[in-house]
């Protein structure tokens, strides 16, 4: 008899996670490798977050919080999303999660019935698809390239639209290519879905802050999808603080309604401590934390002058959160040193063993021709990443 149930045989493991153990293992085995593989920044949480965390700690702040999140918390999520994206919510369409990962999966596991489509414009993070998988869904993919940087348009999602079709879910900064969707791009989205009343959005915003050349824009600030719309962020990308697992949702209130009842019976409030350490964080002004995202963008101008001079990489120009996704095309059907390269998996297991240095293969984002890799690493540690591929890549004998 199979012990596994077939919803577990439908997964996979999280390619980010196969090739960062890869590097640790690699790394315990003596060997220098540099890893670009997950997307975490690589600073301290603030001074005045991990104060307000003791200041809980000491106030007596260990006991379960309401499945939803403490009301300061959501009040604040609420005062944030009015003040930095012009949204309207209340503390009761509010509910704070272990992760934003979580936020998405309630808001699936609230709509989605066995043989339902969820659009995915690919490329898009790895969970997506298995978090689909997970609730019976199924996956609708909408084709990107590297030449419209990795955006879908409205004439696309339109004819993606089934009478199955149930959800969209994108990010927006995306990861893993880097883009972002603008307010004119969003709107014709917008007015798509608004003729589909079925059809819930669901907008990744982890990213929002970590966004060099524009104004971040939410889809639900457009009135005719508000009430179709799930704004998933969290505490982990503009304040370091991807440990802490503090996600959340702002949903029209049916939808949060469902969120909280699935919550409820899964893992209940968040951790109290850092629920409390996120109320800080969001009341203060993004512009305390801004040294983050400057260092990033300092470490995007040199990492682009660098991969551009890799041999046989497409890169374009990222305008947000801190990936690149070059298209290696060029190595796909191709033999390097003796090793097959049937997809952008095997090549960047090729960078892993012959470069030592780990990225992530494009075939769980939705893309078997482009590899992600992080600049959230140090400047020495990216030139030297990007030293190594280059000279690998020059010096493989490729057929």
């Amino acid at each position: 008899m199979e012990k596994y149930s077939a919803r577990l045989n439908r997964l996979s493991f999280s390619q980010t996670f196969v090739m960062s153990n890869k590097v640790r293992e690699m790394k315990a085995n003596g060997i220098d490798v540099i890893s670009l593989t997950l997307g975490e920044p690589d600073f301290d949480v603030p001074q005045d977050i991990k104060t307000a965390a003791f200041d809980a700690i000491n106030n007596n702040f260990s006991h379960y919080s309401p499945v939803p999140g403490f009301l300061d918390l959501r009040q604040a999520i609420c005062d944030k999303l009015k003040r930095d994206n012009n949204l309207d919510y209340q503390p009761s369409q509010i509910c704070v999660s272990n992760g934003a990962k979580q936020s998405i999966i309630n808001v699936l596991a609230s709509i989605i019935n066995d043989g339902d489509e969820v659009i995915l414009p690919a490329p898009y993070w790895v969970s997506y698809d298995e978090m689909v998988k997970m609730m019976g869904g199924k996956s609708v993919f909408i084709e990107t390239s590297i030449d419209n940087n990795f955006k879908m348009t409205a004439e696309q999602l339109e004819k993606a639209i089934t009478p199955k079709t149930k959800a969209l879910l994108y990010s927006s900064p995306c990861n893993p290519s880097g883009s972002y969707y603008r307010y004119e791009e969003l709107e014709k989205i917008a007015n798509v879905v608004a003729k589909y009343p079925q059809i819930t959005i669901i907008s990744d915003e982890i990213y929002e802050y970590i966004n060099y050349d524009g104004k971040h824009t939410s889809i639900a600030e457009f009135p005719q999808v508000y009430e179709q719309t799930a704004v998933i962020n969290g505490m982990s990308k503009a304040f370091a603080m991807t440990g802490w697992r503090i996600g959340y949702s702002a949903c029209p209130t049916w939808l949060a309604k469902g969120c909280e009842k699935i919550q409820g019976q899964i893992t209940s409030g968040a951790n109290t401590m850092a629920q409390k350490a996120s109320v800080t964080a969001l009341k203060t002004d993004p512009s305390e934390y801004r040294y983050m995202i400057d260092e990033f963008k300092k470490r995007r101008e040199i990492v682009y002058e660098l991969v551009k001079e890799i041999p046989g990489f497409k890169v374009n120009y990222p305008e947000a959160a801190f990936y690149f996704f070059p298209d290696i095309s060029y190595y796909v059907g191709k033999n390097l040193n003796g090793k097959t390269i049937n997809d952008a998996d095997d090549f960047a297991m090729f960078l892993l063993e012959e470069a030592h240095v780990g990225t992530v293969g494009g075939v769980s984002f939705g893309n078997s021709t482009c590899i992600r890799f992080s600049y959230a690493a140090s400047e020495n540690e990216l030139k030297e990443a990007m030293r190594r591929i280059k000279d690998c890549l020059e010096k493989a004998t490729l057929r």
